[in-house]
């Protein structure tokens, strides 16, 4: 009973990691992570640079071998998925790093995310609705954005596909709170569309304001979680990025 209860609950999220453990070389980064977001729901990942939230990320899309524990979309094991499977099950993916063309037009670098154009005009029209701007900049060389516009061209890029899991890294990094608060918007937006998102950052207000839920991660294990709700939350999170 205890086992298919189990069962049930990982098939009812967007992503569950049981004990996950990976790193590189013969140097262990991460270290038996059990984490879970909720379908629609946002967590926040927190901690200092060199804690391993971005190789946690690269783990889950398999850039990054999995040593132990399990992770799965949906209910679906992710043991030996392909980059494109993961995409075909609605993962998507804006780095930390700037993965731009930066010679290419805003049109060309969003074209990418798409398997045909087929489906352009709509996706535009749709990313319009987030980042008016861009509407009337589609022939601008992505490299002559500014550092803002570039985060919100890299998130607007993963949205095109609609994925149905969304894994962002330190998107608010560098970006003027104005840019910080208007992506907040998006992000919400899209939660209220179904969006289910694991957000890694280190900017403790922009993400205890967007998600439901957040986790630290020190040394590559989760050493706090609760609900970014909870009266205490700022305050224990600051506790731990502090020391």
């Amino acid at each position: 009973m205890a086992e298919t209860a189990r069962r049930s609950e990982v098939a009812d999220t967007a992503l569950a990691l049981t004990d996950v453990s990976s790193g590189y070389g013969a140097v262990s980064i991460v270290k038996d992570v059990s984490l879970t977001v909720g379908q629609g729901e946002i967590v926040a990942l927190l901690g200092k640079n060199g804690m391993g939230k971005t190789t946690l990320l690269k783990t889950i899309l398999g850039m990054v071998g999995l040593r132990g524990g399990g992770i799965t979309i949906g209910g679906q094991a992710l043991s030996g998925l392909s980059p494109a499977k993961l995409v075909a099950l609605g993962v998507g993916y804006a780095p930390q790093e700037q993965p731009l063309f930066q010679d290419l037009s805003i049109r060309d670098n969003l074209r990418l995310a798409l398997p045909s154009d087929r489906h352009l005009p709509q996706a535009l029209e749709r990313l319009f609705g987030h980042f008016p701007f861009l509407k009337d900049r589609l022939a601008q060389r992505a490299g002559t954005l500014s550092g803002g516009e570039q985060k919100m061209l890299i998130l607007g890029r993963a949205l095109m596909l609609r994925p149905r899991l969304l894994l962002i890294d330190e998107i608010s990094e560098g970006v003027q709170p104005s840019m910080v608060e208007r992506l907040r918007k998006v992000l919400l937006a899209e939660r209220e569309a179904g969006l289910s998102m694991l957000v890694v950052e280190q900017h403790v207000a922009f993400a205890l304001g967007l998600a439901d839920r957040y986790a630290v991660l020190k040394l590559g294990e989760i050493v706090e979680s609760g609900s970014t709700k909870a009266p205490d939350a700022q305050a224990r999170v600051i506790g731990h990025l502090a020391v």
